[in-house]
C-alpha cells in the first residue's frame, strides 16, 4: 500500500519591507514603528524619523561627515558628570531649550515668561526666612537687595508661595563650580509672607562662559561664537493650584544680552539693577554703595512641579 505524503502547510504570503533605493528607506522605517501603542511615542518618533531622515537628505553628509556626527553626540555623554551636563548645554546653545520653554511658557493673560533651567540646578537649597543672606562667605563683590511680589494672573496675591534662587558669584562660579566656594552658595528657598512678598540679600553675580572643554565648546569655537552669558538670577516660583515657574532675570546693563550663547533672554526678563551710592540698604544693615533688584511674578492656574536637577 503507497504511504500518501503530507505535504507542509504553505506560508503566508507577506510583503517583505527591504530597502529598494535612497526613497524606500524612511517608509520602511515608519512601518517597523507603526505598531507602538503608546499614541504619544508614535507620533512624536514618526515625526522624529520624517524630518532627520528629511535633514539628511537636505545636507547629504558623507561617510565621515555622518562618523563625526555620532562622534559628537557620543562625545555629549562623554563629557557628563557629577557636575556638568553637557547634554542640556548643547540643547541650550542650540536654542532648542528656549524654543522648548517658549512653546509651553506664553505670557498669556500676564504670566511671567518662562526661561532655561540651565545645568547647574540643584536639589535642596538651604532654606531661609524672608530678608536672610544666602552669601555663605566673603565675596568681593557689590551686595544685591532684591525683592517683589508674587501673584496669580487674576492679580491676587499668593501669600507662602515658593521661591527659589540660585546664581554665579562675583567671579562668574556656582558653588558647584568652585572648591573656593562652601557648598550650596547663592542658593537658597524662600515662601512670601502674607501678602506675596519676597525679598532677600545676595551679592551681584557676574557673567560667566558656558564650559568650553568639551565638544559643545568646540562647536561654539568652530561656529566663532562667545560662550558667555550675562549676569542673571535663577528662580523658581511655585504655589499650590499654579503652574511652576522656573525662569532668570538679567542685569538691564549686560552688552551681551543680545548674544547670550543660549538665546535665554526674554525681553520682560531684563530687570533693573539700580546702584544706589549714597544711604543704607533697605532693611538697614549696609550703607552704600549696593545695588537693588524690584521683580514681580506672576503665576497662571495648573499644576504645581517641581524640575529634575540635571546635576547631583
Amino acid at each position: 500500500m503507497e504511504t500518501q505524503r503530507v505535504q507542509p502547510a504553505a506560508k503566508p504570503v507577506s510583503t517583505l519591507a527591504l530597502i529598494e533605493d535612497e526613497a524606500s528607506v524612511t517608509g520602511v522605517v515608519l512601518q517597523a514603528m507603526a505598531k507602538t501603542e503608546d499614541p504619544r511615542l508614535r507620533t512624536v518618533m514618526a515625526a522624529l524619523v520624517s524630518h532627520l531622515h528629511a535633514f539628511l537628505r537636505e545636507v547629504r553628509p558623507s561617510d565621515e561627515e555622518f562618523e563625526r556626527a555620532l562622534a559628537f553626540i557620543a562625545g555629549l555623554g562623554h563629557a557628563t558628570h557629577a557636575t556638568n551636563n553637557e547634554v542640556v548645554l548643547a540643547a541650550d546653545v542650540l536654542g532648542l531649550s528656549t524654543l522648548v520653554t517658549t512653546i509651553n511658557n506664553s505670557t498669556k493673560g500676564g504670566r511671567t515668561p518662562g526661561a532655561l533651567l540651565g545645568p547647574f540646578y540643584r536639589a535642596n537649597a538651604p532654606r531661609y526666612q524672608c530678608g536672610d543672606c544666602v552669601v555663605q562667605d566673603d565675596p568681593p563683590g557689590v551686595p544685591l537687595f532684591v525683592s517683589g511680589t508674587v501673584r496669580a494672573t487674576d492679580g491676587s496675591v499668593l501669600p507662602g508661595a515658593m521661591v527659589e534662587v540660585w546664581q554665579a558669584s562675583p567671579v562668574g562660579l556656582y558653588d558647584n563650580q568652585d572648591p573656593r566656594q562652601p557648598d550650596h552658595n547663592l542658593r537658597g528657598m524662600f515662601h512670601t509672607d502674607a501678602d506675596g512678598h519676597y525679598h532677600f540679600r545676595t551679592v551681584r553675580p557676574a557673567g560667566y562662559p558656558v564650559p568650553t572643554d568639551g565638544p559643545v565648546g568646540a562647536l561654539l569655537a568652530a561656529q566663532q561664537r562667545h560662550p558667555y552669558r550675562p549676569a542673571h538670577i535663577h528662580f523658581i516660583v511655585a504655589a499650590p493650584g499654579h503652574r511652576t515657574l522656573v525662569t532668570q532675570v538679567f542685569a538691564d546693563d549686560s552688552d551681551i544680552l543680545e548674544t547670550d550663547v543660549t538665546f535665554g533672554v526674554h525681553r520682560q526678563l531684563v530687570g533693573a539693577f539700580q546702584l544706589v551710592e549714597t544711604g543704607w540698604s533697605p532693611w538697614g544693615e549696609l550703607p552704600a554703595p549696593f545695588y537693588t533688584l524690584q521683580f514681580d511674578f506672576t503665576l497662571e492656574p495648573g499644576e504645581q512641579t517641581f524640575p529634575t536637577p540635571p546635576i547631583d
